[in-house]
């Protein structure tokens, strides 16, 4: 993984396990056209021969149109970064894979990091044993991490009033 920008590998992996804001990802259709989606995700870390890579994973129901997209076209983009002031985000590029998750794990373990539990009627429903869940992860070929904070400092002191 070719990492850039002013965050180091440790940073990045620090800000992707710390953040519950939703990955933005950018794929193509069958037909050539860009499209873009919001979606929950977590970072896992993979230990291979002594290196420590890391995948994202998100998770979809079976029929939705990205899983189309990315089995036919696995290469997209990603966006993980902050909506106020100051920006902090991860960005790049890489290849994603779909595998079934009969089980429901990755699905879980996400309403879990981002509802809390599993208690809620949205919980629920999600988790419901008639739902095909897949596993989307995404394999980063690069990256580029960034923080603002040190020039949005003044900046980021009166957003913090702000809703």
């Amino acid at each position: 993984m070719n990492v850039r920008g002013s965050l180091s590998s440790e940073a990045i992996q620090q800000f992707l396990s710390a953040q519950t804001i939703p990955i933005r990802l950018g794929c193509q259709t069958p037909a050539g056209t860009p499209w873009m989606l919001s979606m929950w995700y977590r970072p896992r870390v993979l230990e291979n021969d002594g290196s420590s890579e890391w995948v994202l994973e998100c998770a979809t129901g079976k029929e939705a149109k990205v899983v189309t997209y990315l089995t036919e076209t696995p290469e997209l983009s990603f966006e993980v970064s902050t909506n106020h002031p100051p920006y902090r985000g991860v960005r790049g590029w890489g290849t994603a894979t779909v595998e079934p998750d009969p089980e429901k794990n990755v699905l879980r373990s996400l309403v879990e990091r981002y509802l809390g539990g599993t208690d809620s009627k949205l919980a629920q429903d999600l988790l419901d044993e008639d739902r095909d869940e897949v596993t989307i992860s995404i394999e980063p070929a690069t990256v580029y991490g960034w923080d603002f904070s040190d020039r949005m400092r003044d900046v980021a002191n009166g957003s913090e009033t702000r809703g």
